[in-house]
């Protein structure tokens, strides 16, 4: 009679698990900011909106409409939202605003719902903001040195959009969601704030540099 050996269940190959992909949880501040950046934006692009609406209504009946925030021929939300500029894919900016602020708003919502997104949803989060920041810039430019004319509104657009490009691109290092050396995680972890002051204080200092005391003339 033959001796039956059973195999010892733990020593069989075991499947390996499934690779999770990579998430990371933001602080409570982070998802703030994104609201506040986002609200901020939107109130911009509303305001902006509802002015350039009531500008064609004027037109249409006859009428000329100045916008609350056309304080001089400098400060002249009117001239700027006229310009070509004001509708580069067709229809006006702000439109394009309306819908992407809400989605900032969105995610710092679901943040603070405490949800936690994968590596590759905050990649495009982050190629969204730079995108943003690539569009105000050009914006910014166009309207110092081709529209000569300063929109307040699409200022506070500005620094809303490049303020959260720097807190989500901060946040993806942080996290290693994208690569930088240790010195940089190290100098974001106490002082991403720099780079949103720096980078408006350069605007502030290019407003300054091309109107100077004319801006309140």
């Amino acid at each position: 009679m033959s001796k039956t050996t059973v195999q010892d269940a733990s020593t069989e190959p075991q499947p390996e698990p499934r690779s999770q992909p990579q998430r990371a949880t933001a602080g409570r501040a982070f998802a703030l900011l994104l609201v506040i950046t986002g609200a901020a934006g939107l109130l911009a692009a509303w305001v902006i909106t509802i002015d350039k609406f009531k500008i064609l209504e004027g037109k249409v009946s006859g009428e000329t409409f100045t916008p609350s925030c056309s304080l001089n021929p400098i400060v002249s939300c009117g001239s700027v939202m006229e310009s070509d500029q004001a509708s580069v894919f067709g229809f006006p900016n702000p439109m394009l605003g309306l819908v992407t602020y809400a989605v900032v708003i969105g995610v710092g919502m679901s943040l603070l719902a405490r949800a936690r997104f994968p590596r590759w949803y905050w990649l495009t989060f982050n190629a969204g903001t730079l995108f943003g920041v690539a569009f105000v810039t050009w914006l910014m430019i166009q309207s110092l040195y081709e529209i000569n004319a300063l929109c307040l509104w699409c200022s506070l657009a500005w620094v809303a959009t490049l303020t959260m490009f720097w807190y989500v691109t901060s946040f993806n290092i942080r996290n290693d969601f994208l690569p930088a050396p240790a010195g940089v995680k190290r100098f974001l972890d106490e002082f991403t704030w720099v780079l949103p002051v720096t980078h408006t204080g350069i605007i502030v200092m290019l407003v300054l540099t091309r109107w100077g005391a004319s801006l309140w003339a």
